[in-house]
């Protein structure tokens, strides 16, 4: 018999039975399927080469969409985030979200949308609301978990009300955690509000569960089903944020806290967790981190044996080190004779922006390491997501995208072993060397070259259509503040017609933010004019400096942007520079107020990039003098201060 006819014949077996026996033989028989999928797979062993040569840079992938459940601008929503996946015990697949009626912000109107699937999400049924119809309170985060022995869904989910502060603007009031329960695979819901105050501490100001699936643990004794376990997050009236598990024994009727682990203000601490049951019985749980800047290290996890236990046991929750991955929530699924899987954006960084490049990693060490490598499912924007085994041994996908955010749409897709072992590629960012001692090393993006300068040395080359550096995990070293401050660099490029008729300036250099109020420091060619144009701006308006003469003349340039006793200066090849005066003190402050990226060859929003050459990118916590200038045109080496040092000799 093939696998294929094998799950047919387990699929059709556990639909034909009813009741606790049914629901657990479908757990049963679902493991299995899992089993024969990546045990009994047709593709070559691991460590196996490839018969087809070297990799490609960029591998098809896994399929980007099977099907998109929720579109933005549709069915009353203009949003649709928080995907969450699970499959009931009859194999229908629910798809549950958050519809936010007036864009994707927090703070708003938001309900808990629902649709179901009867064919492993091909096709979705009509929008059904679970809650906050009529309601404009704030329904969010949803939980759903199944208990097998009833086929009981419990949905968990956080709810607010709303109140105006002192001008008048919506702020959240205060946050409980309620349920809702459905005995017929998603088709109705129970209507009363069901709140749960047991599972919030008194000296909590925020509570939440999920995002994502909860789990039911193995069954201790046939006549006995398995504990719901459902993830949560929570801050204190001081400043502890930490991670809980919520468990049930009774099918999901009743509820209670377990497992609980934080951290003090100023320290790691998990959010957003995802768990997991390992083959051994304990629970793994990978969380979000609260740690942004400073670190590369953007998720935590921990391995939990009792969840009834008051405290997650030491060292209770770690940084996961060697994992390139924005803040966001992800998914984690352990599958039976099989990998653990994760799934999260894997493009490095500390902002909500840099949520790209969804993919799958596996570990085979219960969530000690992680594969460098991983199959991409979608190479663009995308955020949250939730992962689920379904009915024929395949594994569901539900994530968050949309067109230049990362958030909006909900689409669904599904892969098997085959197809998640031929799209692995290598995740590992490229990048660039710094050789100062922070070693702020460059994330490389696009494909720039390293082309030889005719007095020695390299220089990168970009070609104005994706190429870009990017500096990364908001260092404090790299925080100008109100101080004086040096960006220097060697530039090479000429002005295109395609720039001339679009007026698009190109971005050689851009710190922190973009728009009208975001501190920024930036330099930029304009097409216009043929020159460079350097500006900042604290936040109360842009100052800027205009280069004395064009610099798109294909030629090599030393440029200097700096402030220095209160005024900007723009100085090409040692001439004297364009100046304007700067505000000072407090307000002169370029300090971003969040995480923050330096752009080399593009800017925050990716509109525009820049078409030439860079060498030799430098920047300081001071002002240069002209001795300093001269010497760098040189070729000398200027250290005192130096905060970044990009000689691009090298990508790696």
């Amino acid at each position: 018999m093939s696998v294929r006819q094998t799950f047919e014949r387990i699929r059709q077996d556990s639909r034909a039975r009813v009741g606790a026996r049914a629901g657990l033989a479908f757990a049963l028989t679902l493991s299995v399927a899992l089993v024969l999928a990546f045990v009994l797979r047709p593709d070559a062993p691991e460590g196996t080469a490839d018969a087809d040569g070297p990799e490609p840079a960029h591998k098809p992938g896994l399929t980007a969409a099977v099907s998109a459940p929720f579109n933005a601008f549709t069915e009353g929503y203009d949003c649709y985030r928080t995907p969450t996946l699970t499959t009931t015990r009859n194999g229908t697949l629910l798809a549950i979200a958050e519809a936010r009626t007036a864009g994707c912000g927090d703070v708003g109107d938001i309900d808990l949308v629902l649709k179901r699937s009867t064919d492993e999400g091909r096709t979705w049924g009509p929008l059904q609301i679970i809650r906050g119809a009529g309601d404009p309170g704030a329904y969010g985060n949803p939980a759903p978990v199944v208990d097998s022995a009833s086929g009981r869904v419990s949905l968990l989910y956080a709810y607010s009300t709303w109140t105006a502060d002192p001008d008048g603007n919506r702020v959240r009031g205060p946050r409980e955690l309620r349920m809702a329960h459905s005995t017929d695979d998603g088709a109705d819901w129970t209507t009363d509000p069901q709140p749960q105050p047991q599972l919030k501490g008194a000296d909590w100001s925020w509570v939440s569960v999920g995002p994502g699936h909860g789990v039911q643990l193995t069954p201790t004794r046939p006549d006995r089903p398995g504990r719901l376990v459902v993830s949560a997050d929570y801050r204190t009236t001081s400043g502890e944020s930490g991670a809980q598990l919520l468990y049930s024994d009774d099918g999901g009727l009743s509820w209670r806290p377990g497992a609980r682990w934080g951290a003090p203000e100023g320290r790691p601490a998990p959010n957003e967790p995802a768990l997991t049951q390992l083959p051994d019985g304990r629970i793994y749980v990978n969380a979000r981190s609260t740690a942004t800047c400073g670190t590369a290290d953007h998720r935590m996890s921990a391995v939990v044996d009792d969840v009834s236990a008051p405290q997650v046991p030491a060292p209770g929750f770690v940084p996961v080190a060697d994992l390139p991955a924005p803040p966001a929530a992800g998914s984690v699924l352990q599958l039976p004779g099989g990998p653990l899987l994760l799934s999260a954006p894997s493009r490095p960084g500390a902002e909500s922006s840099d949520r790209w490049t969804l993919a799958v990693r596996t570990s085979r060490d219960e969530g000690r390491t992680w594969s460098e490598d991983g199959a991409v499912v979608l190479r663009e924007r995308a955020g949250y997501s939730d992962m689920a085994a379904l009915p024929g041994g395949r594994v569901g996908l539900l994530y968050e995208t949309a067109n230049g955010t990362p958030h909006g749409y909900i689409k669904f897709t599904a892969f098997g072993p085959h197809e998640l072992r031929a799209a692995a590629e290598d995740l590992t960012p490229r990048r660039t060397s710094d050789t100062t001692p922070y070693r702020n090393h460059a994330v490389v993006h696009g494909a720039p070259r390293l082309g030889n300068r005719p007095g020695g040395g390299k220089a990168m080359r970009f070609d104005g259509k994706d190429d870009f550096l990017r500096l990364i995990d908001c260092p404090d070293e790299l925080r100008v503040g109100a101080d004086d401050f040096a960006v220097a660099t060697w530039v090479k490029y000429k002005t295109r017609g395609q720039d001339k008729e679009s007026g698009t300036r190109q971005p050689l250099f851009w710190a922190y933010g973009q728009g009208p109020a975001a501190p920024q420091i930036r330099i930029e060619a304009d097409p216009a004019t043929g020159r460079l144009e350097g500006t900042v701006n604290s936040g109360t308006g842009p100052v800027a400096v205009t280069s004395r003469s064009r610099t798109d003349d294909d030629t090599w340039h030393h440029v200097v942007l700096q402030r220095s006793a209160g005024r900007l200066e723009l100085s090409v090849d040692g001439a004297p520079p364009a100046t304007a005066p700067t505000p000072t003190g407090p307000a002169g402050d370029l300090r971003p107020t969040g995480p923050f990226t330096l752009h080399l060859g593009t800017q925050p929003d990716y509109k525009a990039f820049y078409a030439g050459a860079l060498d030799d990118v430098r920047i300081y916590g001071r002002a240069l003098s002209r001795n300093d200038m001269a010497r760098l045109r040189d070729g000398n080496d200027v250290t005192d201060q130096e905060r970044v040092h990009l000689p691009f000799d090298r990508i790696w």
